[in-house]
This record gives C-alpha cells, structure tokens and sequence, in this order.
C-alpha cells in the first residue's frame, strides 16, 4: 500500500486485481494422490477399475485453470501413466479399445497443457497493460503531499487494477493568485478511454485555475473540456462520458467556496462535530451541464483552522463488507480528528481494506486537507 508521501509503491498487479491466486504444488499433488485413490478404491469395489480409471484425464483440465503449465503438464503426465497403467493390468475387450483409450487421453492432456499455456500468456499480457495503464497514470498525478500557502495536502490513491480496466479517478492542488483550488474528479467508466478523458480535464483544471479569476469560471472551463473531448470521441466512435467533480477555492480565510458537480461531498474532521460538510443539492457532473435547468452555484462552508478537511472518490463512500455494507465514513470520521494528517489517509485506507476483507471494487483516492497557517488571521478593530 502507497502511503500518504509515495508516489509509487510495488506493483499490485502481481498480487491483487481480476486474477485468482495460482494453485499450490501441495494442493495439485494432493488433488493427484486423493483422486486417483479414489477412483483405485471405487473401481476396486465396484469391480469396474479399467472403466473408471479413464475418469482421470479429466483431471489435468481443472488444473489447468489455475495452475501453471508445469502443474498441467505433471498432472497430464500422472493421468496418462495410471490410465495406461490400468489397462495394462487389467485390459479392455480388444487392443483397438486400449489404444484408443491412451490416444484421447494424450490428446485431451495435450490440449489441456496448450489451455493452461494459453491462459498464462493471456494473464501476462493482461497484467503488464494494467500496470502500464496504472504507472502512467501515477505519472501524472502529483505525488503527496502537495503544498501551497494556505494548505499541505497529504493523501492517497490506489487503483484498482482490476484486468485492464484502471480507473479515472484524479486529483490535484493548485497555488494561484486568487488562494488554493483543489480539485477532486471520478470519470464514468474504466480502462484506457476513461484515463484519456481523466488526463484532458486534469490539465484544464491546472490551466483555468490559475487563469480563471473565479469558481465558476474554472468549472465552465472544465465542462467545455469534457464536451470536446465527448464530441471526439464520439467522432472516432468511442463513447461519451461524464465527470463528477468537486472544485474548491481556499483563501485566507475560514470560508471556502465549493462548487459540487455530482462528487462525494467533503468531510470535516472536527472534534467537536466531525462529519459531511452540508452542500446543498448537488448539479450534475461535467459534461451533462446543458440538462441542468441552471447554471451551478458556489456553496461556502466554514473550514476552522486546527480541523482536517477529508475528500474522497465513491471508491471510498461505496466500499462493502461481505454482507453488502457501506463503508461507514460518517461514523469513522469522529475516530480520525485526533489522527495527524499524514496519518488519516493510510488510516481510512486500511479500514477500508478491513471493511471489505481486501476486495476493494473500485479505485482509492483520498485527501487531507490541513491548513498550514498554525494560528488564524487577526481579526480587524
């Protein structure tokens, strides 16, 4: 797992994502010796050993879905021996008849060895995609903690990983002559398509918010991304998508302007009362602004200096336990206001994990906000 101030960390592909854990010698040999037993002692008693015994070659094929290619190819040859085995202490009615019964038994084995062979090259290049997919996308987003005058900013993101399908979710603080703009974004959908859009709205929000004296400006900025970047895609026959987003402007002072287009809202870790930050209803997410019945509002909260303000993607809010439950951040969120805030992201992030038992569905990305500023601006008069 990354922690609050890595930019990389070891490659999750090899140990987490859409593939199952390969099959161990222990439990190949075991499901050789049990099996065959099995079918020695069923035959024994049912007086049928040659007829069962055939049974065996079936056995390579389920190896071969899990385990490696050495693995089939012993177990092939395991089944091959004891078939041939058995037919040559207690034969079939004619020589053609054991004859073919070795032929399909090699050929079946043969196939099952080509199956597993076929399915690791597949998982191969399944694996180095999404860490290309994952490696280039950690390129782009900055490393934490991310500082400016008003803010440190430490945080956290995981990508699931899952096959090729990296998902969309970025992030990233800007200084700029109007105070701090933190911007926090999901795009719909997974995999390449998804990174490209996620990568095309991330550089215009560095862009609009250093050039864009206010808010709204920054969020029409990125509404038109999205629009043109739809409009390509479309040309080139991709699919449309969509942004959820939350875009907010930190000055000096204790009120923050936020504008939510569809995203989590934020959470205050606050001793005294810690939980969601109240936003009002939220407006749709960029790229489906022309559906809205007007144009979208800035919503002010107060962020207190000595607080932590915590914004997260659904990866976060839509995690569930076996039994299919939310993650509960609202009722964690209490336990994290003592927390330091380079400690609050790894925190949630391995609640997280014990709250699904390790099958995160989605991608992670977290921020925690601090001010920097140990004491709050004097008050005139």
């Amino acid at each position: 797992m990354r922690t609050s101030n890595e930019p990389g960390g070891p490659d999750t592909a090899t140990r987490r994502g859409g593939r199952a854990a390969p099959l161990s010698w222990t439990v190949v040999i075991s499901w050789l010796l049990v099996i065959t037993a099995v079918l020695a002692v069923t035959g024994v008693v049912l007086r049928r050993e040659t007829g069962l015994a055939p049974f065996l070659v079936f056995l390579p094929t389920l190896i071969s879905g899990r385990g490696t290619v050495r693995q089939t190819a012993v177990a092939s040859v395991w089944a091959t021996l004891v078939i041939a085995g058995s037919l040559i202490r207690s034969p079939l009615d004619s020589v053609a008849d054991n004859v073919s019964v070795i032929l399909f038994a090699v050929a079946l084995n043969g196939l099952s060895v080509a199956q597993s062979a076929q399915r690791v090259r597949h998982e191969g290049e399944i694996i180095r995609l999404r860490s290309a997919a994952a490696a280039l996308q950690r390129q782009i987003l900055r490393p934490f903690p991310l500082t400016t005058d008003e803010l440190i900013v430490h945080g956290l993101y995981e990508p699931l990983e899952e096959d090729s399908l990296v998902g969309g979710d970025i992030y990233e603080v800007v200084a700029t002559p109007y105070g701090s703009r933190v911007f926090i974004a999901d795009v719909q959908g997974k995999g390449l398509p998804a990174i490209g859009t996620a990568f095309a709205v991330l550089n215009s929000f560095r862009q609009a918010a250093l050039a864009e004296r206010t808010l709204t400006a920054v969020v029409d900025a990125l509404e038109n991304t999205v629009l043109r970047h739809n409009s390509f895609a479309a040309q080139a026959g991709g699919a449309e998508r969509f942004v959820t987003a939350l875009v907010l402007g930190i000055g000096s002072e204790t009120k923050v302007q936020a504008i939510d287009c569809g995203h989590v809202p934020p959470v205050l870790l606050d001793r005294e009362q810690p939980g969601r930050v109240p936003l009002g209803e939220a407006s749709l997410p960029l790229g489906l602004a022309s559906l809205a019945p007007g144009p979208r509002a800035v919503t002010w909260f107060d962020f207190p200096y000595g607080t932590t303000l915590l914004l997260c993607t659904d990866g976060v809010t839509e995690a569930r336990d076996p039994s299919g439950a939310f993650f509960p951040l609202d009722e964690r969120a209490a336990a994290w206001s003592d927390l330091p805030p380079g400690d609050i992201a790894p925190t949630v992030h391995r609640e997280l994990q014990e709250h699904t038992r390790g099958r995160l569905a989605d991608d992670t990305a977290l921020l925690a906000l601090r001010r920097r500023s140990l004491h709050p601006p004097a008050e005139d008069g």
